[in-house]
């Protein structure tokens, strides 16, 4: 009686925010599909407009081998969904006036000054050699991935304990390009600017993102590093071999140990925790009340700020802080708006914003192989979630 009550439930409130229930529940069975084709172990998806979630499901496993069923508050390695909130973190200290987004990354970190770039000569004779940036990288460059740095830090020094030493070789390395001119996507870039938020707010980078972000916005699940308890929650990780899963247990392993809370991808979270903070971004900084950035910082995370440069792993997409923002018809053939903000994670997590269908959609699973940003499993989600408005 309480399973039917709530699915009576959702079912009168997608009917009130203008959705079509019956679309909606086409989505969990599209998703099983892909399951019991051995695509994936399992997905949650989690679709909400005008700030009511009206669809919340998991079909298949967290665990294949002993068929645990995946439930809603299962716990994923997000992946790369943790840049938005990195992001935001540098948002939080913008403004409070702490720094600004032009702002050179040698202000805070030393290290960086005397960076070179590799420039060629024209003409017979003239060779390529490493000269001085015309400018310094900023900020703003490290979460557009502009920035010329590479995807990750040189190897061979020692094995680093903390975020100063995970970033601190990035200070030594020849740019790839004059900052601002391409487009890169830098891990190390990332793992930057949480160094950045520690240096500029005296307190580590996991400490100040759950007092200003993760404590305000109620993501009681959202961590760098899962207690006893959440760890039991914790999805499986499964690499898809074609016609079979294979348990990537060594990268299990690695990501469940961590010692450093990584901006660029460490984060562990739920699928309702996600969409606390991506409400949030919809609501232009407030969630139940509570204000965690200006809607100012909102707008330019939400903005592609890339030109027309090539950015993203999608067709049609810009880049902002953290998010690719929709910016043509190559990328609305999704259903995705122009001016949403989406960002996909390497083990096929997923989160999207559109701002003009107020609506909000996150996808959950835990494959480590395939573009995550336009896998079969996500284009079906997006459509059918924005398939299912009917005004």
């Amino acid at each position: 009686m309480r399973i039917l009550c709530g699915l009576l439930g959702l079912a009168a409130l997608a009917a009130d925010t203008g959705m079509d229930a019956g679309r909606l529940a086409r989505i969990p069975v599209r998703m099983k599909e892909f399951v019991d084709a051995q695509k994936t172990a399992g997905v949650v998806t989690l679709v909400a407009r005008h700030g009511q979630i009206v669809a919340f499901d998991a079909v298949g496993y967290s665990d294949v081998e002993t068929r645990t069923p995946l439930r809603k508050d299962t716990l994923f390695r997000i992946a790369s969904l943790t840049k938005p909130v990195t992001c935001a973190g540098i948002m939080v200290l913008v403004d409070e006036g702490k720094l600004s987004v032009i702002d050179p990354v040698e202000k805070y970190l030393p290290e960086f000054k005397g960076q070179k770039v590799t420039r060629c000569g024209t003409g017979s004779g003239l060779e390529c050699s490493p000269v001085a940036p015309q400018r310094p990288i900023t900020i703003a460059d490290l979460m557009t991935h502009t920035s010329g740095l590479p995807a990750a830090a040189p190897g061979g020094g020692p094995t680093p304990t903390d975020l100063a030493g995970m970033v601190a070789p990035g200070g030594k390395v020849t740019l790839l390009f004059e900052p601002g001119s391409s487009w890169n996507y830098s891990n190390l870039g990332y793992a930057t600017l949480g160094r950045i938020i520690e240096v500029v707010s005296g307190k580590s980078y996991d400490a100040f993102l759950a007092e200003k972000l993760f404590l305000p916005l109620g993501m009681k699940d959202t961590t760098f590093f899962p207690l006893p308890a959440q760890k039991a929650r914790v999805a499986a990780l499964y690499t898809d071999k074609g016609t079979s899963l294979e348990r990537a247990s060594a990268l299990e392993k690695s990501t469940l140990e961590a010692k450093i809370p990584t901006p660029q991808g460490g984060l562990f979270s739920t699928a309702e925790d996600m969409f606390h903070f991506n409400q949030m971004i919809l609501n232009k900084g407030t969630l139940n009340g509570k204000r965690v950035l200006s809607a100012a910082a909102v707008e330019l995370m939400a903005t592609s700020l890339t030109g027309d440069l090539k950015t993203g792993f999608a067709p049609g997409v810009g880049h902002g802080f953290g998010y690719e923002v929709v910016r043509n018809g190559a990328a609305t053939v999704r259903y995705n708006s122009v001016g949403s903000v989406v960002k996909g994670g390497a083990y096929r997590t997923y989160e999207f914003v559109d701002f003009q269908k107020d609506m909000v959609g996150i996808l959950m699973m835990q494959r480590t192989n395939g573009n995550g940003d336009t896998s079969d499993e996500i284009n079906a989600f997006l459509t059918m979630a924005a398939g299912a408005i009917e005004k």
